[in-house]
């Protein structure tokens, strides 16, 4: 029996059944996290040349719970909202396995009403954290459930190591017709979403080294309480929206981005001073005014203060302020905080390949993940977009599956959960409820 801090060997509860071939694996993935309640069957086969895998999404559908009144997650409307979609959706998606010929299959009803054989899934993965409880529990239970039933394997997996295993799952789907977009170890990811700002060294399938993180909000956070202030109220009014993020970005950018002139700083130098609006307001990069002037170079993030300033600004031009201000405002604010996720980010880089002479050490690939990275100037700034990444789409869970990981059925949905081996709690394997499938070696 091989254990490994929170993983156990192999046990009667990770009993995996029957599985069929890795050639045609297929995947159960349920994802309720927050306010949003995603469903997917992926399946996964080997790629004709036999280096890889590719992948076919059979079937992916996501529902967000109506807060528009609160203008924020509520927390019971979310939970409520996962109550009541998350099994229709499942029904749905039922309906969209492939029909069975040889493999094992189960049945299903289809919306016609005919009982099909279709193909059972080999496993069941579900986010286990971290995030709000009720929710998180909401999908656990479900997932749970479902591997009970068809006796396959369960997997519970962290939200925050998908984030920087996407571009894994992208290039499986072959996204994007260019070169490769799985990256090797190792890389850097930027996680920038509502919940999260933070800047990760991934050296292993699950050992992954934080290097920044927010000392008071994250970025989607600050872009949303932001659009509150800059967005004229009508516009909130006829929006359908209820984060708005991506209100304010089209607010800033209507037109396509190329008619917005951006020219990056190339030095520290440039990025430091504030940069003087028509209107007279100016905003200052965070961390670059600090007393001491210590923090100009801290591997920190900081959004709180350019929040505080945008609010000042509006309050003080809240009868005054014109159409053509506000997307200024919108404009700069997302310049001045991309900018400085952009500082630390090639702070980072320098950092880490500094006298690195071994190849295969060297940091060669920026990940950019989480809700904020479909912005379109945040990707103007990464020089090189890649295919739009979203966190209804988990990509660690085959790594997992395939590295010979499952989850205990008593598992808990946890509301902390690092990623970090050198965290509290040992990071990604630290915590309770690992078990090793029969015959897997596990990759650290």
């Amino acid at each position: 029996m091989r254990r490994k801090r929170g993983v156990q060997g192999s046990t009667g509860t990770a009993k995996t059944g029957k599985l069929i071939p890795t050639t045609a694996d297929k995947i159960r993935i349920v994802f309720p996290f927050i306010d949003d309640t995603s469903v997917a069957v992926l399946e996964t086969s080997k790629k004709s040349e036999g280096v890889g895998k590719s992948a076919k999404l059979h079937f992916h559908e996501k529902t967000t719970a109506n807060n528009a009144q609160y203008r924020g997650i509520h927390p019971i409307v979310a939970l409520e909202s996962h109550n009541s979609r998350l099994a229709p959706l499942m029904n749905k998606a039922l309906d969209a396995l492939p029909r069975s010929s040889t493999y094992p299959s189960i049945p299903v009803q289809s919306a016609e009403g005919t009982w099909l054989e279709k193909v059972k899934p080999d496993f069941v993965t579900v986010t286990r954290g971290p995030g709000l409880l009720p929710c998180l529990s909401t999908g656990l239970n479900c997932a749970k459930g479902l591997a009970v039933a068809w006796q396959v394997p369960l997997l519970g997996v962290n939200h925050m190591q998908a984030h920087a295993l996407t571009p894994r799952l992208v290039n499986a789907l072959q996204v994007d017709s260019g070169e490769a977009l799985e990256p090797q170890f190792p890389f850097l990811s930027l996680s920038v979403s509502g919940g999260h700002t933070m800047l990760v060294h991934s050296k292993q399938l699950t050992h992954h080294t934080i290097l920044a993180t927010t000392t008071d909000v994250a970025i989607g956070d600050f872009i949303d309480k932001a659009a509150r202030q800059i967005l004229p109220e009508e516009v909130i009014q006829r929006s359908d929206e209820i984060m708005y993020g991506r209100l304010l970005e089209q607010f800033a950018f209507p037109a396509e981005m190329q008619q917005y002139r951006y020219a990056a700083p190339t030095t520290r130098a440039e990025e430091m001073p504030r940069k003087s609006s028509s209107w007279g307001w100016a905003l200052a990069a965070p961390l670059a005014e600090t007393r001491s002037g210590s923090k100009s170079k801290a591997m920190e993030f900081s959004f709180s203060g350019l929040g505080s300033a945008i609010k000042r600004i509006c309050k003080g031009k809240e009868r005054t302020m014109m159409h053509d201000e506000r997307i200024d405002l919108a404009q700069e604010a997302f310049r001045v905080a991309f900018e400085h996720l952009a500082s630390r980010t090639l702070m980072a880089l320098e950092q880490l390949n500094k006298g690195q002479d071994v190849s295969s050490k060297r940091v060669r690939t920026l990940v950019v993940s989480g809700g904020v990275a479909s912005n379109r100037f945040l990707r103007k700034l990464c020089v090189r977009p890649r295919s739009k990444t979203t966190q209804t789409l988990e990509a660690n869970e085959l790594k997992m599956y395939e590295a010979g990981f499952a989850t205990d059925l008593s598992c808990k949905a946890l509301r902390k959960w690092a990623i970090d081996p050198e965290a509290e709690d040992g990071g990604i394997l630290g915590i309770e409820g690992w078990v090793l499938r029969e015959g897997k070696e596990t990759i650290h």
